[in-house]
C-alpha cells in the first residue's frame, strides 16, 4: 500500500509539474489544412523567456530533406542546443523555430494541383504560426534554412515569395541544371522530379515543360529583372565531397554572380550530411540574426587569424647557373645536415609578402602543424620551376623525388602551376589559390588522363567568394569532380588580395604536408 501511495504523488507530482512548466520544444503537432484536406504536423522550438516575457520574437522556417520529416532538425540537427548556445552566448537574439512536415513536395505545389503544397505553407501554415505564437509577421523577420529538398524549398520559397520571405540559408541545395534534369535516370526522375514538374516518362528536352521553368531557380532568375532580388539576404554552403551538387550548386553561385545579385556563398569539407549542416549552421544562425537586424553579415566564426610569432626571416637570393630565384630555408638548416621538401610559391609577390609567406611558415613549423620546408618564389623574372628543383636537390639538400616536392600557385601567374603539374608528373600536390585556370586546358588534360599525375597527385582549390575568377575555379571543380580526381575545395569568406591568400595558406600547407607524409 505504502509503495502505491507513493506512486500515485509521485504521478500527481508529475502532472502538477507540466502543468506549471512552459515547454518550449513541442515535436509533431499538428495544423488542419484546409487546402490539402489533411492535418499537416510541424514541429516548434521557443526562445527559453518566451513564457517569462511579452516581446515578439522573428521566425526561421526549417526545412528537412527528402525522406526525412519535421522532427529531423531536433535529432539530428540539434537546433535547440546550437540555438540556445548562440543566444546565451550573446552572439544571435532569440528566435522561434518552425519545423513543418515537408512530405516530398520541394516546397511547391505539384503540377497538376492534386496537393498545392507550397499554397498550404503561405495562406495556411504561416497565418496560423503567426496567429498561436508571439511573432513579428513581417517578411523583415522571416527566414528559410533547409538541407538537401530543404535546401531548395529554402530557396524557392523567397525567389518565389519575396514579399513574404527576405532571408535564407539554403544548405546543399538539391538541384539540378537542365542538363542534368534531361539527363537524369527514369523512374528515378519520375519519382523525384517528374511528378511534381511534370514529364513523367519523358526524356530529354521534353523534361523542359513550362511548369519545370516556372519554379526552378536557374529559370526565375535568369528570366527576372535582378532588382527584384536587391532586398533579398542568401547565404548557399556546399560540401566539397559533393556529386550531382557540385556542378548545380556551383553553376547557380556563378549565375547569381553574373546577374549580380549579391549573396554569400561557401564551399568547405563535406558530403551530403549532417556532420556537415551542423557545421554551417552556426555561421547561418549569425547571418540570418545580423539580417533580421538590418545589419551587414558579420563574417565566418570559423575564420581564425594565424598568431605569427616574432621572428627574423631570411630570404636568400640564388643565382647561378642561369638559375634565379628566391629561397628560404629553415631555422634549424645550418644546424643539420638533413634533407627538406620543397614548397614552390608561383605568383606576382612583394618583397613584404614573401616575407609574410615564410613568416606563416616558420610559425607553423614552430607549432608543429607542418615540418620543416624549403620554401622557393618563382615569380616574374624567375627561372622556370622545372630548372630550379635538380638545382636544389644537388646543392640544398631538397630531397629527392616528386614526393617531396609541392607547388602554389596564386592569382594571375598561379594558373601556371596547373600547367606544371598536368605536364608531366613532377609534385606530390598542388593547390590553385584564387588562381586566373585555363579551364579548357584542365579539361582537355583530365580527359586525356595522364594516369601518373591523377594517380599520385593531390589537387586543392581555394577560391574567396567575390573572385574575379569565381567561374575558372568553380568549373575546375566540377571538371576534377566528375572525372572522380581527387581534390579538395574550398570558397571561403573575402575578396581577391594577398590577405585573402595569406588565410588561406595555414590550410593549403597543412593540406600539403598531409599528402608529403601520408
Amino acid at each position: 500500500m505504502r509503495q502505491l501511495k507513493t506512486f500515485i504523488i509521485a504521478i500527481l507530482s508529475l502532472v502538477f509539474y507540466q502543468a506549471q512548466c512552459q515547454i518550449v520544444v513541442r515535436e509533431s503537432l499538428t495544423m488542419p489544412s484546409t487546402i490539402l484536406g489533411i492535418d499537416v504536423k510541424f514541429s516548434i522550438c521557443l526562445p527559453e523567456d518566451y513564457y517569462t516575457s511579452d516581446r515578439s520574437y522573428p521566425v526561421v522556417y526549417l526545412l528537412h530533406g527528402l525522406g526525412d520529416n519535421e522532427t529531423t532538425w531536433l535529432e539530428y540537427g540539434r537546433i535547440k542546443q546550437a540555438s540556445d548556445n548562440e543566444v546565451n552566448s550573446g552572439e544571435t537574439g532569440p528566435m522561434i523555430f518552425v519545423m513543418p512536415q515537408g512530405f516530398k513536395t520541394y516546397y511547391v505545389n505539384d503540377y497538376i494541383g492534386s496537393f498545392p503544397y507550397q499554397d498550404m505553407f503561405i495562406k495556411e501554415l504561416i497565418p496560423f504560426i503567426d496567429d498561436h505564437y508571439r511573432t513579428i509577421p513581417d517578411a523583415a523577420h522571416r527566414a528559410t534554412l533547409g538541407y538537401s529538398m530543404g535546401g531548395f524549398g529554402a530557396l524557392i520559397l523567397p525567389l518565389e515569395h519575396p514579399d513574404i520571405f527576405t532571408i535564407c540559408v539554403p544548405l546543399s541545395i538539391s538541384i539540378r541544371t537542365d542538363a542534368q534534369y534531361m539527363a537524369e535516370e527514369a523512374p528515378g526522375w519520375d519519382e523525384q522530379w517528374g511528378r511534381l514538374f511534370g514529364g513523367q516518362g519523358l526524356t530529354g528536352e521534353k523534361r523542359i515543360t513550362g511548369y519545370y521553368r516556372q519554379h526552378s531557380p536557374f529559370h526565375i532568375i535568369s528570366d527576372s529583372m535582378s532588382q527584384k532580388y536587391n532586398g533579398l539576404r542568401i547565404y548557399i554552403a556546399n560540401g566539397d565531397n559533393e556529386n550531382t551538387l557540385c556542378r548545380s550548386n556551383e553553376e547557380l553561385h556563378i549565375l547569381l554572380r553574373d546577374r549580380g545579385i549579391d549573396h554569400e556563398y561557401r564551399v568547405l569539407d563535406g558530403g551530403h550530411e549532417f556532420a556537415f549542416w551542423n557545421e554551417e549552421l552556426i555561421d547561418g544562425l549569425h547571418f540570418i540574426d545580423d539580417a533580421f537586424g538590418g545589419r551587414k553579415y558579420r563574417g565566418d566564426h570559423k575564420v581564425q587569424n594565424l598568431n605569427i610569432k616574432d621572428q627574423d626571416v631570411s630570404l636568400k637570393t640564388i643565382s647561378e647557373s642561369g638559375i634565379s630565384c628566391t629561397i628560404s630555408f629553415p631555422d634549424e638548416f645550418a644546424l643539420t645536415d638533413r634533407r627538406y621538401p620543397v614548397i614552390f610559391y608561383l605568383g606576382s609577390f612583394s618583397a613584404d609578402e614573401k616575407e609574410n609567406i615564410v613568416e606563416t611558415v616558420n610559425s607553423l613549423t614552430l607549432d608543429g602543424k607542418i615540418p620543416p620546408v624549403i620554401s622557393v618564389f618563382a615569380g616574374e623574372n624567375d627561372s622556370p620551376v622545372t630548372q630550379i628543383y635538380p638545382l636544389l636537390e644537388e646543392k640544398y639538400r631538397a630531397r629527392n623525388g616528386y614526393r617531396f616536392r609541392a607547388i602554389i600557385g596564386y592569382g594571375e601567374k598561379g594558373g601556371e602551376a596547373m600547367n606544371y603539374t598536368l605536364d608531366s608528373l613532377q609534385f606530390t600536390a598542388c593547390s590553385l589559390l584564387d588562381t586566373k585556370t585555363d579551364v579548357k586546358y584542365l579539361d582537355s588534360a583530365v580527359k586525356e588522363k595522364n594516369h601518373e599525375v591523377i594517380e599520385h597527385t593531390w589537387f586543392y582549390i581555394a577560391v574567396p567568394d567575390r573572385s574575379r575568377f569565381y567561374r575558372e575555379n568553380g568549373f575546375a571543380h566540377i571538371i576534377l569532380r566528375e572525372q572522380d580526381i581527387y581534390h579538395e575545395y574550398r570558397v571561403t569568406e573575402g575578396e581577391d588580395g594577398f590577405e585573402w591568400f595569406l588565410k588561406v595558406l595555414p590550410e593549403t600547407l597543412e593540406f600539403t604536408q598531409k599528402k608529403i607524409h601520408r
